[in-house]
């Protein structure tokens, strides 16, 4: 794999926000000048390695059994935690900079 020009803390946080939001690949990828089709890799990169489905992440069936409904929350759980620690890190390094 190249050497990217993007970290993998911008890389994630990048597919975090389209699988948390409403807006399409295309509109983010233009907002960040980033190539849709390096967006959608990186999505696909990120689903494999969170062991996230491959269909959309926000549908959930109404038959929905409870253990599939538990392993469900539990993964959005794991991604929650993995994006307030991000936060945190991002605001501990930014408010390092401006001390």
């Amino acid at each position: 794999m190249r050497n990217s020009k993007f970290s993998k803390e911008f890389r994630d946080s990048t597919v975090q926000l389209v699988l948390n939001n409403n807006e399409s690949v295309a509109k983010i990828a233009d907002d960040l000048d980033i190539n849709p089709k390096t967006l959608y890799n990186w999505i696909s990169i990120y689903k494999k390695e969170y062991n996230i489905p491959m269909r959309a992440t926000n549908t959930s069936s109404s038959t929905e059994t409870l253990d599939e409904e538990n392993k469900r929350l539990r993964r959005e759980n794991k991604l929650l935690k993995q994006e307030r620690d991000i936060l945190k890190k991002a605001t501990a390094y930014f408010a390092k900079e401006v001390l």
